[in-house]
């Protein structure tokens, strides 16, 4: 009886395909570990500042396409699925530029005295 189970095990392929995604994963999260330490260590050598930013965004890029493709199981889905994901990413992208875009730093300073007395005259001046 144990023989029969054991077979259907076998003939599934489940038990050999399961243990080969667990060392997949074991091994992706050593890699990511490594790419964070590259990443801290970079920070502390003294490079010119674009090429540390550079660096950064690349790996982190690279980090998270592995961690997309390997552990959100992108890799073994199908195509449909991968290019709704990207699809998403890209509107939420958009929508992340346009936020920076319309938000602009110089719009979150202070106002000065003149600028007051600016908008002043257009309140009374309506």
């Amino acid at each position: 009886m144990s023989a029969s189970t054991h077979s259907a095990v076998d003939a599934s392929g489940h038990g050999h395909h399961e243990a080969s995604k667990f060392h997949i994963f074991v091994q992706l999260a050593m890699i990511l570990a490594v790419i964070t330490g590259v990443e801290i260590v970079l920070i502390y050598i003294p490079l010119a500042k674009w090429l540390i930013v550079t660096s950064l965004v690349t790996l982190s890029l690279v980090k998270f396409m592995l961690v997309i493709f390997i552990f959100m199981h992108l890799k073994w889905d199908k195509l449909f699925c991968t290019i709704l994901f990207f699809i998403g990413l890209i509107l939420a992208g958009g929508t992340v530029a346009a936020l920076l875009a319309l938000f602009h730093v110089e719009d979150a300073k202070p106002l000065t005295t003149e600028d007051t007395a600016s908008i002043d005259y257009v309140v009374r001046s309506a």
